[in-house]
């Protein structure tokens, strides 16, 4: 009982913060994606994609999550794009907390996206809110298709999911009509993407739906 209530206390602190977080966000008028996946999955390389795409349309930043190590965050700073490295030192996730203390380095005023790129893993992540706008979840092919099914949280709480790694098709044993199937499930209307890096496949779509969001929230704020 006394694990439940610490665990009913520490998520209702972190909504609380989550909640001035959305607040300040939505204030300056920044549209806010929690981007999260598996170690692996592929977020970083979808996230240089779109700022190559986008870099010309959007002034973005980013937060990166890791347990150890700036090695994402220097593949993102060669891309001209301000990041903030938020090491946990073993904690399986981001938190509110976190991206509110890392937050008031950013000119949020010169930004219209924010992406906060989550610690690789399927589970804490996605029951940890960080002041988002939308979340969305990286999958690899080579994770294989029985991956929503077994980590449902993270898709039901997705407004998209990129199913990444497109190009390795041929040779995975994966069932993208079983998993599409699975997601839209989990999450009925979820928009879902076939993903390549190396091929360009499906990042202009994505590009697209973030661009949309971006001037839905903007319009909001006017």
């Amino acid at each position: 009982m006394a694990e439940i209530q610490v665990m009913k206390n520490i998520l209702g602190e972190n909504d609380r913060v989550a909640a001035e977080n959305q607040a300040l966000f939505a204030e300056k008028n920044v549209y806010v994606i929690n981007l999260m996946g598996s170690p692996g999955a592929g977020k970083t390389s979808v996230l240089e994609k779109t700022m190559e795409k986008l870099k010309d349309k959007l002034k973005m930043a980013v937060i990166e999550g890791d347990l150890f190590t700036s090695k994402d965050a220097d593949r993102i700073e060669k891309h001209g794009v301000p990041v903030i490295q938020i090491n946990t030192a073993g904690g399986c996730h981001l938190d509110a907390p976190m991206v509110q203390k890392v937050a008031q380095k950013l000119d949020l005023d010169g930004l219209d996206l924010l992406v906060v790129e989550n610690v690789g893993n399927l589970v804490c992540p996605a029951e940890f809110a960080v002041g988002e706008d939308d979340k969305g979840v990286v999958l690899s092919i080579t994770e294989g298709d029985d991956k929503p099914m077994k980590y449902p949280l993270i898709f039901k709480e997705s407004a998209i999911a990129l199913l990444n790694k497109a190009d390795l098709l041929p040779y995975c044993n994966f069932d993208m009509a079983a998993a599409k199937e699975d997601i839209t499930t989990l999450h009925p209307g979820m928009d879902v993407i076939e993903v390549s890096c190396t091929r360009d496949q499906g990042l202009d779509e994505w590009c697209e739906w973030l661009l949309s969001r971006v001037a839905a929230k903007q319009k909001k704020g006017e």
